[in-house]
C-alpha cells in the first residue's frame, strides 16, 4: 500500500513537472535591451533570437516592404565579408542564420552547437551582422528583383490575394494593413540609405529583446547577451501602435479564374493583454479552432459537404488583431456555405457552448499544451511572444490554470460583447457562381 502511495505521489509530481512552464531568467542590459533565458541542457545546442520592434507597421507610407527588406539584407554582408562569405562561414560552423520581419516583430535568429570552436565564431558573426550590416547595393538590387517576382506570383495565387485584400479591408489606413513583403511601388522607392536609416532607428537597445534557449549556464548566457546586444546604441523605443478603428461592414468580391472560392470574414478581435483572452481562446476552439470537431466543421463539412476545411481563429496583437472565419468551396456553393457559417456563428453567440463542449475543449487545450514546449525552438518562440508583448514571466505556468478557469457563462458573455456578425468585413476571391 505504501509503495503504491509513493508511486502515486511520483506520478503526480511528474505530471505537474510536465505541464509546468520552463524556468525563465530575465534581466535588462545597460542599453535597455531585455533578455529572456531558459537553460536547456538536454542537447549541445543554443537558440538565439533577437527581436526588434521594427517590422512592417513601421514602414514609411511610400516605402512599404522596408522592414522586411532590411531583415533580409542583414545576411548580405558586414565589413569586408560578402554574402557568400557569410553563408560559407555559417555553413562551415554548422550554424543556421535567418532574419525577416512580419507585421509587428523583426526577428534575427541563430541556431548553433555549443562546442566552443563552433559557437564562438558563430556568435561573433551573428553579432557583427546585427550591429553593422553593410547593405551592399548589388544585393539590394537582387533582393528587390526577387521580391517583385514573389509579388507577381502572389497575384496568381488566390490564397495570397485574399490574405492581402482581407487585411486591407479590415484595417484600412492602420499600420496593420501593411503586408510585410510590401508592394512594387514601395520596393522601387527603397534605397540603400533607407535600409541604413531603418536599421539605425529600430535596431537599438531600447527597442530590442534577446531570447536565449540552450545548453548554457546563467553566467554564460549573461556574457552572450552582453556580447550580442550590449554594443548596440540605446536609441529610443518605437512609438506606440495606434488604436485599431472599427471598419465599415461590407462585402468585397474579387474575380479570380478558379473553380473554387476563397472566403474570409471577420473583424478586429483582441489584443494580447485583453481580459477576455482566455474566454475567447477557449470558446473559439469550440466554434472553429478545433478542426473536425468544431461546430463550423460539423455544420459546413460533415452535414452539408460544402467545404473540406473551415476554420476560425483569433490572432492577438499589441492592438486588436483579427478575428477570422474562413473556408474554400465551389463557386456555385459559396453563398450557401457563407450563409451556414454566419448561421453557426450567430447561434454560438446566442447560446454559447454546452458544458460538454467546454469540458472537451479544455481537455484538448491543456493536454496538448506540453507540445508547445517540446523543443528549444518552440520555447524560443514562446519567449519571443512573452518578451515582445511584455507578458508576465509566469505566463506559461499560468496558461493551463487560466484555461481551466473558463466557464460557459464567460465564453457566452465574451462572444456576445466582442463579436458582431452584422459588422464584419467579408472578402470573396473566386470565379463566376
Amino acid at each position: 500500500m505504501f509503495a503504491r502511495f509513493l508511486a502515486a505521489l511520483f506520478l503526480l509530481a511528474a505530471s505537474a513537472t510536465a505541464i509546468a512552464g520552463p524556468k525563465i531568467e530575465h534581466w535588462t542590459l545597460a542599453n535597455g535591451a531585455r533578455v529572456y533565458f531558459v537553460p536547456a541542457r538536454e542537447l549541445p545546442m543554443v537558440q538565439l533570437r533577437a527581436v526588434f520592434d521594427g517590422a512592417a507597421q513601421r514602414d514609411p507610407a511610400a516605402r512599404h516592404g522596408l522592414a522586411h527588406l532590411t531583415g533580409l539584407m542583414l545576411r548580405e554582408g558586414t565589413g569586408t565579408l560578402t554574402a557568400d562569405d557569410v553563408a560559407r562561414r555559417f555553413e562551415g560552423l554548422g550554424a543556421e542564420f535567418s532574419a525577416g520581419a512580419d507585421r509587428e516583430m523583426a526577428t534575427v535568429s541563430l541556431r548553433s552547437l555549443t562546442d566552443t570552436a563552433l559557437f564562438e565564431p558563430a556568435v561573433d558573426l551573428f553579432t557583427r551582422l546585427l550591429a553593422a550590416p553593410s547593405f551592399p547595393e548589388p544585393s539590394l538590387a537582387r533582393e528587390r528583383a526577387r521580391l517583385r517576382v514573389a509579388l507577381q506570383k502572389d497575384r496568381q495565387t488566390p490564397g495570397a490575394v485574399i490574405q492581402k485584400d482581407f487585411f486591407r479591408a479590415l484595417y484600412g489606413d492602420h499600420p496593420y494593413a501593411r503586408e510585410p513583403i510590401g508592394d512594387e511601388a514601395g520596393l522601387d522607392a527603397i534605397r540603400r540609405e533607407d535600409l541604413v536609416a531603418h536599421h539605425r532607428r529600430y535596431y537599438t537597445g531600447r527597442n530590442a529583446l534577446l531570447v536565449i534557449v540552450g545548453n548554457l549556464s546563467g553566467r554564460e548566457a549573461r556574457q552572450v547577451a552582453t556580447r550580442v546586444l550590449g554594443g548596440l546604441p540605446a536609441g529610443e523605443p518605437a512609438p506606440p501602435t495606434p488604436p485599431v478603428p472599427a471598419p465599415a461592414p461590407r462585402e468585397e468580391l474579387i474575380r479570380f479564374p478558379a473553380t473554387q472560392s476563397h472566403i474570409r470574414l471577420g473583424q478586429p478581435g483582441l489584443a494580447r493583454h485583453d481580459p477576455d483572452y482566455f474566454a475567447l481562446f477557449v470558446g473559439n476552439y469550440i466554434l472553429g479552432g478545433g478542426g473536425l470537431v468544431s461546430r463550423l466543421s460539423v455544420a459546413v463539412r460533415e452535414q452539408r459537404g460544402l467545404s473540406y476545411s473551415v476554420y476560425s481563429y483569433f490572432y492577438p496583437m499589441r492592438e486588436r488583431g483579427p478575428f477570422v472565419l474562413g473556408l474554400q468551396t465551389r463557386n456555385d456553393q459559396r453563398r450557401e456555405a457563407l450563409a451556414v457559417v454566419r448561421q453557426v456563428l450567430a447561434g454560438f453567440i446566442a447560446d454559447g457552448p454546452t458544458e460538454a463542449e467546454l469540458e472537451a475543449a479544455k481537455k484538448h487545450l491543456t493536454g496538448s499544451f506540453p507540445l508547445r514546449l517540446d523543443s528549444s525552438g518552440k520555447i524560443a518562440d514562446n519567449l519571443a511572444v512573452i518578451g515582445f508583448y511584455r507578458l508576465p514571466l509566469t505566463y506559461l505556468d499560468d496558461f493551463i490554470p487560466n484555461v481551466e478557469k473558463v466557464t460557459v457563462a464567460q465564453v457566452r458573455d465574451a462572444f456576445r460583447r466582442r463579436v458582431q456578425p452584422d459588422k464584419m468585413v467579408t472578402v470573396i476571391v473566386g470565379g463566376q457562381e
